[in-house]
């Protein structure tokens, strides 16, 4: 699904608040594992200039919340000057963080396994293919506009 078409008009009649221009990102599970959905929509000056969804039919919520990065990464030009906004703090944590030093290690952590390993390193490459994007959290659920609608995007993609 690619449009720039409000879906959730009554959503954005509610939220007002919250950054106008960004990518942001969401991921949600029913049940954990369950079905899950992903969604991700790019804004500027409060307009959308792209969103897009999906689902998997076994799945996680971290998995979800990475998968709509990577999506957002994928569909941005590498010269974009943009904040991509996920309300996951394990997310943001990982690449802004953590993943340099697992990538030093051979992609090992300290205390065992990397979870997702596959997706965070596909992650991790699409933020390094984007030098001017700046990966940042936002909190979740309190009413920013565009969380908001990431969020519905991803929860309405679950059953699809």
């Amino acid at each position: 699904m690619r449009t720039t078409e409000p879906l959730f008009p009554e959503l954005l009649a509610r939220y007002t608040t919250g950054p106008k221009t960004g990518v942001f990102t969401d991921g949600s599970c029913e049940g954990n594992p369950g079905p899950g959905g992903w969604g991700f929509v790019h804004v500027e000056h409060d307009r959308i200039v792209a969103q897009k969804c999906g689902h998997a039919r076994e799945t996680t919520n971290n998995r979800m919340e990475l998968t709509a990065l990577i999506e957002a990464y994928r569909s941005l030009p590498k010269d974009a000057a943009v904040t991509v906004y996920s309300d996951s703090q394990l997310c943001v944590k990982t690449i802004n963080e953590w993943a340099a030093g697992w990538e030093r290690r051979g992609w090992r952590r300290k205390s065992g396994p990397i979870a997702n390993l596959e997706l965070v390193r596909e992650l991790y490459d699409r933020v390094a293919e984007h030098p001017h994007a700046r990966l940042r959290w936002i909190r979740s659920h309190d009413g920013s506009r565009w969380n908001e609608y990431a969020d519905a995007l991803a929860t309405s993609a679950v059953r699809r």
